[in-house]
């Protein structure tokens, strides 16, 4: 946002900046691709897009300009909750030059709407209070890239539109295996100002035994002896190289794990296994947020454009004031907790998006991954999923009792 620009110019900046890398992404593919189902657990490409502007519609269009669906019956085909992944390449959705129509006249609709609104800090209507539907619509279309990223991992000779190899080149200094974490009380969830979903709120104090936790992440040397101690399963996309190593298959790329960068594709159910193995546990997700105080996201291995995590050490000076590194970025945490509701959740501003998932089914992750925005990730965000679940861009660090 420059010093002449208004805040209703800064929204359409950032929405058009999200739907050039939304298309960056599938910039490479052909049609036949985009609507392929790789695999149970993730939608077809297509069905993604069409999500992206059905709930943009929804929300920018709908719900705060009035307006009437450009197709009525698009919004069963793309609602996430009534359609799970595994039907959804099965589904009459829009595809090829009808997908793209689709998209650009929802964001032609979406810019009229957002020329009409109030976006002050004082509005209102909550959903428009400092941005808070655009902001939330932006997170969405940020998440679904990462999500598309875990599909993309399993497309043969995939190649990116843009590569920063930056953060891979990051030096990582040796340090301690672990860092202290003082007990006490601890702040914990996102504060009252700026935007942050619902499951973040409300911010509380916990009382914490003090504790340490593991400086950087899990790194892949590490969990290969783990695996060959225990003959556990391997993170997805490992495979033999036939010389007693490892490869990584991801993108049918199968070079060498490098076993100086963080584990990633590892599932809950794996990580409780190594750090039990090594003699440590999982971090609740209390003791994680209260291990990344001091930490932000402006050096750290996020954005998307590295494809792959930085060496285990790097960004050192971006450290928390624990002196844990790479809190945020590189690689999604598992951490022992549950997804819970925090004391005084309020669901806003639908149920679906956390309250329908809160309960002993889902663990909870934090940190973000190379492959999360910069500006959508924060300390507080919680992010979860299935124990069992790999596919995702997540790894480990371990902590024990002081």
């Amino acid at each position: 946002m420059t010093a002449n620009s208004s805040p209703k110019d800064a929204i359409a900046d950032r929405l058009a900046e999200a739907r050039e890398r939304t298309l960056e992404l599938v910039e490479p593919l052909d049609e036949e691709q985009l609507n392929r189902v790789y695999s149970p657990l993730l939608s077809p490409l297509a069905w993604d897009l069409g999500h992206i502007a059905n709930l943009e519609e929804l929300w920018l269009v709908r719900t705060v300009g009035g307006r009437e669906p450009l197709h009525g019956a698009l919004g069963r085909v793309y609602d996430a909750i009534e359609n799970p992944r595994r039907i959804r390449g099965e589904l009459p959705i829009l595809r090829d030059a009808e997908l793209r129509a689709y998209l650009a006249d929802i964001r032609e609709r979406t810019l009229e709407v957002l020329d009409e609104v109030d976006v002050d800090g004082d509005a209102e209507d909550p959903l428009l209070r400092g941005g808070f539907v655009y902001e939330m619509l932006l997170a969405h279309e940020h998440q679904h890239n990462e999500t598309m990223l875990q599909l993309l991992q399993m497309v043969e000779g995939y190649e990116p539109v843009r590569v920063d190899a930056a953060p891979g080149a990051e030096p990582a200094p040796r340090g301690p295996e672990m860092v202290a974490v003082e007990g006490g009380e601890h702040p914990v969830g996102a504060p009252a100002e700026g935007f942050a979903y619902d499951n973040e709120r409300g911010r509380h104090p916990v009382e914490l035994a003090p504790f340490e936790i593991d400086r950087t992440p899990v790194a892949n040397g590490a969990f290969a002896l783990f695996l060959a101690d225990t003959g556990a399963e391997p993170p997805m996309y490992w495979e033999r190289d036939g010389e007693g190593g490892w490869l990584s298959a991801a993108m049918g790329r199968r070079e060498p794990v490098d076993p100086g960068r963080p584990v990633v594709h590892v599932s809950w159910d794996e990580a409780d296994a190594f750090a039990r193995w090594a003699g440590k546990r999982l971090p609740t997700e209390q003791e994680w947020e209260a291990a990344c105080a001091g930490a932000g996201a402006e050096r750290a291995n996020l954005d998307q454009l590295a494809f792959g995590a930085s060496p285990a050490g790097a960004f050192a000076d971006g450290a928390a004031r624990c002196g844990a590194v790479q809190m945020l970025g590189d690689v999604w945490e598992w951490t022992a907790s549950d997804f819970l509701a925090y004391p005084g959740f309020e669901p806003f501003p639908y149920p679906e998006y956390s309250q329908v998932f809160f309960g002993g089914a889902y663990k909870v992750l934090r940190g973000g991954a190379w492959a999360t925005r910069r500006d959508t990730i924060r300390p507080s965000f919680r992010n979860w999923d299935l124990p069992q679940r790999r596919q995702i861009f997540a790894g480990l660090r371990c902590a024990r009792d002081a």
